[in-house]
């Protein structure tokens, strides 16, 4: 606004001069509104777009290192599955022992242990009180011994033989 306020004159109007000045520093500020508001929303897109961008790089580094996470996990539950199976082959007593060896060294190479064969040697040399005979879950059975049968089969037999071996079973 100018700085002299002009008085409106009795009847309550003010100077066509005046109008014009305030018409025209309006026109002013709505343009300098619509400006700032222009770039306002520019701001308001980019900043939308930079916060897009982040959170889809942060979303594919959190999923790399779930994943990578995942895998490790899955890695390791397969070299402790395989270990126990090395273990048993070599004769551990006892599968909790595992907790306590260093398994650093064993690394599991396309599906195979590589390492385990040195870590349980070691470990029968230093500690052999932690292995027993190597056993399997199932009991060996001898087969039963190869004896001729007794008598003559029943076929082979003369009615009188029959009747004899039949009274001796009955008896």
């Amino acid at each position: 606004m100018s700085d002299q306020d002009p008085k409106p004159d009795d009847k309550g109007t003010f100077s066509a001069e005046y109008v014009r000045e305030l018409r025209a520093e309006n026109k002013g500020l709505r343009l300098k509104n619509t400006e700032l508001q222009t770039k306002n929303d520019a701001a308001d897109v980019t900043m939308a777009a930079a916060i897009k961008t982040a959170v889809e790089e942060a979303s594919v580094t959190v999923k790399a290192e779930a994943l990578k996470e995942a895998t490790a996990d899955a890695d390791k539950r397969v070299l402790l599955a395989e270990l126990k199976g090395e273990a048993v082959k070599a004769g551990l007593v006892d599968l909790d022992q595992l907790k306590l060896l260093d398994v650093d060294k064993v690394k599991l190479v396309d599906g195979k242990l590589d390492g385990a064969e040195a870590l349980f040697n070691s470990l029968k040399e230093s500690k052999p009180y932690l292995f027993g005979s190597v056993s399997s879950s199932s009991t060996a059975q001898n087969p039963p011994p190869k004896t001729p049968p007794e008598g003559k089969p029943a076929k082979d037999m003369t009615p009188e033989e029959y009747s004899a071996a039949k009274a001796a079973l009955l008896n």
